[in-house]
């Protein structure tokens, strides 16, 4: 019985404006199956989904004085602030590879669980677990950030996880309105932690990287090719593609009386 390719990707500081039009082109215009894994991206950036409202979740005074770019993917899911020390895993499947997990965000999400928890575990990193729309480990902490698409049969689910981050461009993010129950009000350094320090031995970001590939390679039925970013690349010369990544100008939402300084 011949088995489902799923094409591997791994890349390291990719711009993330970049990655997000690679896997919306992936996504929208083949029928291929990839795991993508950027590991850090080439610049910092705030990204924000779909439907999020930068007013409410941006300090966009401080962001503009800052300097740092500011996008919209074309996912839902909240607003992260990324960098070099993120790293960032993609699944873009087509539903006939996986005929029990159902296109619902749920049971995509269950999946992805499934996936991840044993290449955390062969990391170091025993206690990872989905809670609510999250990924975390010990007592509630969280480490990586969820978003999803999906179009028919056809779904992508990406992560940023976060192996460390810079305190002062996490603060430039507002504390959401909307927040998981989990989180009990706490701030963003409270509530996030980094990789890091959960798995601080030499070679652990790469054997984690490493160990999700190994994942994939376990799945029943799946056969892993790797793939260079010019395979991936193709699907954007696909004609009639519409992006819904774009760049944000926060200058456009600032509040009464605010203006960068």
């Amino acid at each position: 019985m011949s088995r489902h390719v799923l094409n591997v990707l791994r890349v390291s500081r990719l711009p993330i404006y970049t990655q997000l039009h690679l896997e919306e082109a992936l996504l929208r215009a083949t029928k291929d199956n990839w795991l993508i894994i950027n590991d850090g991206a080439f610049n910092p950036a705030i990204v924000v989904g779909i439907s999020g409202r930068p007013t409410e979740l941006i300090k966009c005074n401080e962001a503009l004085r800052y300097g740092i770019q500011a996008i919209r993917r074309f996912t839902g899911g909240g607003t992260v602030v990324i960098d070099h020390d993120t790293v960032f895993c993609t699944l873009i499947m087509d539903g006939s590879v996986l005929p029990h997990v159902e296109c619902f965000p749920q049971p995509i999400m269950a999946w992805t669980e499934r996936l991840y928890r044993p290449a955390f575990a062969a990391a170091g990193c025993p206690d990872f677990a989905l809670r609510e729309n999250d990924y975390i480990i010990a007592e509630g902490r969280k480490v990586g950030g969820n978003a999803q698409a999906i179009t028919g049969r056809r779904w992508l689910h990406h992560t940023s996880f976060l192996w460390d981050f810079d305190p002062e461009r996490m603060g430039l993010l507002r504390q959401p309105a909307k927040a998981p129950q989990y989180r009990q009000g706490r701030n963003h350094f409270d509530f996030v932690t980094r990789l890091r320090d959960v798995l601080p031995s030499p070679g652990s970001r790469q054997r984690l990287v490493d160990a999700v590939v190994d994942a994939a390679a376990n799945l029943a039925g799946i056969e892993v090719q790797e793939r260079t970013l010019a395979d991936a690349a193709a699907a954007l010369r696909q004609p009639q593609l519409l992006l819904g990544t774009k760049l944000l100008d926060l200058r456009e939402f600032l509040r009464p009386g605010e203006g960068p300084s």
